[in-house]
């Protein structure tokens, strides 16, 4: 058979499909952020609560969580396409009804299955790429993929704020929609199959078993997973609070919001394309656990600020950009060094990835919410989810558990 890495890693063909690979990445924080300056309007026209409204977030981080457990060992079995195209055209349709309804119970289940269908391209975008590179190589790929998707939360609250000019809310949800029909022509045409029969799993639930049974038993995977995830929270936190502490705490416009979050999301692209001149020089371990704790001392700072009140705006708005910029130093080295160790089941690894992710990210969410959605509540959980993050690092990267893609032998026998 063909070996499938060579056509897709040469030439022209490998950057057009690079630009796939980022566009998939890309729709996942599009998802979530794109409706952003919305939150209070749809708060108010909907007549709920601040935390009612973050219950559509976290519908969405739920959905994700959950797509990544299922479409992960899916896209071992069958493949990468199928799910893929699957799960974009589920998307189009959750997006489409999220236009239609007017209840927010309704809108946080449509956000679920929304979540559910687009963590299919996360999963299998990352799977892709894992398919092809492996290593500092991979680290190095994915830090400048992240590009798209680290640029996203500049350009979608922005995005949003434009929308709002012309139409409600509901019309942000059709954006959503008619860009996954744009991407379920653009893999159906661009993006061939990655994953060759040979090389995939057995559809049994006793070989998915053993999959994951496999990355729990990975001590540092686990470790490395739950430093992606706090990270995740962190993130999330601010993505939750963050218009509800600066448009009603502040005072700032829709569109005043979406400048300051998008020049604070400019911190994470920097950060990300940062760490691609910081692999030549530091290994990732080096850099993922220096960003920890730098992200750590920023949660404190941040804190003391939120509590005291010092700087104003400015004093609130310099801890958490520097929270965001640390995170984009997390994102592709936590997963990367993750997945280098799991070669043999990257679709499972990247579900388990995901899952973890957005599960965390979306109980943070809720968290600020129920703790009152001001600047406190706010930094309360970034600071608390950075400092476990850093500590988290520091044990799950000592140079003792520093080795890459252990054997599986068991997984190799159940083939």
């Amino acid at each position: 058979m063909r070996n499938v890495r060579e056509p897709m890693t040469t030439g022209s063909r490998r950057q057009g499909l690079l630009v796939v690979i980022g566009a998939l990445i890309a729709v996942v924080p599009l998802t979530i952020d794109l409706y952003l300056p919305a939150l209070p309007a749809i708060r108010a026209d909907l007549a709920t609560t601040a935390a009612g409204v973050q219950l559509t977030l976290t519908g969405t981080m739920l959905g994700m969580a959950i797509g990544n457990v299922l479409v992960g060992p899916l896209s071992d079995m069958l493949g990468r396409r199928r799910p893929l195209l699957v799960g974009l055209s589920l998307h189009v349709v959750a997006s489409a009804l999220c236009t239609v309804t007017s209840d927010v119970a309704v809108l946080a289940a449509l956000r679920v299955l929304q979540g559910l269908a687009v963590a299919a391209a996360g999963v299998i975008a990352t799977a892709v790429l894992r398919d092809l590179f492996s290593g500092v190589t991979f680290a190095r790929l994915l830090s400048r993929l992240l590009l798209l998707p680290t640029a996203v939360p500049i350009v979608a609250p922005s995005l949003g704020g434009v929308v709002l000019r012309w139409t409600r809310w509901e019309g942000l949800f059709a954006v959503l929609a008619v860009f996954g029909v744009l991407l379920v022509a653009v893999v159906a045409v661009a993006l061939p199959e990655t994953l060759p029969p040979h090389r995939r799993q057995p559809a049994r639930l006793d070989t998915t078993a053993l999959a994951y049974r496999t990355l729990l038993r990975d001590r540092t995977f686990v470790g490395l997973v739950l430093v992606a995830g706090l990270a995740m929270a962190a993130l999330m936190a601010y993505v939750a609070g963050s218009s509800f502490v600066f448009q009603d705490g502040y005072g700032l416009t829709q569109q005043q919001f979406a400048v300051l979050f998008s020049a604070g999301a400019a911190g994470l692209v920097a950060a990300t394309q940062l760490n691609v001149w910081l692999l030549r020089r530091y290994t990732p371990q080096r850099i993922l656990t220096a960003a920890m704790v730098v992200g750590a001392l920023g949660g404190l700072a941040l804190l003391a600020v939120a509590v005291t009140g010092a700087g104003g705006l400015v004093g609130l708005l310099v801890p958490c950009w520097l929270m965001v910029a640390t995170v984009g130093l997390a994102f592709p080295n936590a997963p990367a060094l993750a997945m280098s160790r799991q070669g043999e089941i990257a679709g499972t690894a990247s579900a388990l990835l995901g899952a973890v992710q957005f599960g965390l990210g979306g109980l943070a969410a809720p968290a600020v919410g129920l703790l009152g959605t001001g600047k406190v509540a706010m930094a309360v959980v970034i600071a608390g989810a950075m400092l476990t993050s850093a500590a988290v690092a520091l044990a799950a990267l000592r140079p003792s558990r520093a080795r890459v893609d252990p054997p599986c032998p068991a997984l190799a026998a159940a083939r």
